[in-house]
């Protein structure tokens, strides 16, 4: 226990209880935490139960997480001639008692006559509690309205009651952690549900499209020959379509189990766009869409350090989606070379690449915004139904891009305003820009 200032006090004495007052009255504060494993009323019976008991001007416990350089506020007990400090972030380099609290480990410091300070005490009992020997909170007695001499048996109960209510708050918080686990595994485990009767309905879809097709040759039914091929053409079709759920169902599963890995090296822009605009022009075209792609404006090669089939795989899955919720207008594919330096895998890169592909589709609205990129997880359950596909396109195309040392993001203003997805990728070598404002790009408009 820290001694008492030793300084001549012009005051009178606190009304003293009994031992046997004292002990009552931490039987009764100890007797009403025990009770309950909300943490917000261990505080709050803690501070009035002291504050009323002691008849002090303020009594407050400030919350504590380990080596941070502030407590809150986060209960307290006040006289109403006193100022509430309640919520508010107090430094602990800006008040020498509150660290002394907690590096006196369960030690009360006692303060019988302090020195000018902001709260307004004149007298005050500081103690942290801890749980295995770890601090968690501190508790603050104060005597605002003249100097107090903290007898023992205060000074006792103190820290007796801070030793109770350091293991309450411990209780206290792993029972709320243990709930919020119970619940994100009981929402894990309803989107999983979700997602896997949406995935069996997708499955399902292409495969009774292969069967029904190639059951109409085998029985004859179809004997023209280019009858036959067109049958024979929608069932390799539909074995596509089946074979890209497929693989992202297993992509999921790999990331999922930590084993994605990736080979990186060098990706030349021009070839991945130019796949790009082979793969997803027909899907334009069908849809009567337009389709642009737009190169940076360089005089050499721009030169991407990634993977280049799982660079293809995104860009397939951001313009396939954005051509699948686009009814009018178009999607805009482009690329812009930031000169900031990196580091990414232990490697300096001279800077990168931001991809974007904006489309003039149905959008999201802002408060859904934020399941885009969980897994198992789907905006609109209905929409994925209406549209097709297993929904993990922009949660697989994040975590493939984040393995590549970029970043995803997702705009869109709202509901039938469109969107934007945007993603980097480290810049190999530098490219020499063009000054006047030209673009190379490959304008499709169907």
């Amino acid at each position: 226990m820290v001694a008492p200032v030793n300084v001549p006090l012009l005051t009178f004495e606190s009304t003293l209880l009994s031992t046997d007052q004292y002990q009552k009255l931490l039987s009764q504060i100890a007797r009403n935490i025990r009770r309950t494993l909300d943490l917000d009323t261990i505080w709050q019976q803690t501070v009035k139960g002291l504050g009323e008991g002691l008849n002090v001007s303020r009594c407050m416990i400030c919350n504590y997480e380990s080596c941070s350089p502030k407590v809150q506020v986060v209960a307290e007990y006040c006289q109403e001639s006193v100022r509430s400090l309640l919520g508010q972030y107090l430094p602990l380099a800006e008040d020498p008692y509150l660290k002394q609290g907690l590096e006196a480990k369960g030690e009360p410091v006692v303060v019988e006559q302090a020195g000018g300070n902001s709260f307004g005490y004149q007298s005050l009992l500081v103690v942290s509690t801890s749980y295995q020997n770890q601090p968690n909170g501190l508790l603050s007695i104060q005597q605002c309205d003249r100097t107090r001499r903290w007898s023992e048996a205060e000074v006792e109960l103190v820290r007796e009651l801070a030793d109770q209510v350091g293991t309450a708050i411990a209780h206290a918080k792993l029972y709320k952690e243990l709930e919020q686990a119970s619940e994100q595994a009981e929402e894990a485990s309803r989107l999983k549900s979700e997602f896997l009767a949406n995935t069996s309905h997708e499955l399902r879809t292409p495969l009774n499209g292969m069967i029904g097709s190639l059951k109409l040759i085998l029985d004859g039914t179809v004997d023209e020959p280019e009858e036959q091929l067109e049958f024979i053409q929608d069932a390799y079709r539909s074995a596509l379509h089946l074979l890209n759920l497929i693989n992202d169902i297993l992509d999921v599963a790999k990331i999922e189990a930590g084993k994605m890995e990736l080979e990186l090296g060098q990706v030349k822009l021009e070839e991945l766009f130019g796949d790009v605009e082979e793969f997803t022009r027909n899907q334009a075209q069908m849809k009567n869409l337009s389709l642009c792609i737009q190169m940076p404006p360089t005089h050499d090669e721009v030169i991407l350090y990634g993977n280049y089939q799982r660079l293809l795989q995104v860009m397939l899955n951001l313009i396939g989606n954005a051509i699948k919720f686009t009814h009018e207008g178009g999607v805009t594919v482009s690329a812009e070379v930031s000169k900031k330096k990196i580091k990414f895998a232990g490697q300096e890169f001279p800077g990168l690449v931001k991809v974007q592909v904006a489309d003039t589709g149905i959008g999201v609205s802002l408060d859904k915004q934020d399941k885009l990129f969980q897994s198992f997880s789907q905006v609109d359950g209905s929409r994925t139904r209406q549209y097709g596909g297993t929904g993990l396109g922009l949660a697989i195309s994040q975590r493939l891009v984040e393995a590549m040392g970029g970043v995803v993001n997702f705009y869109s203003m709202g509901e039938g305003l469109g969107s934007t997805v945007t993603f980097t990728v480290p810049l190999y070598q530098e490219p020499v820009m063009i000054s006047t404002p030209q673009t190379g790009s490959l304008d499709l408009l169907m």
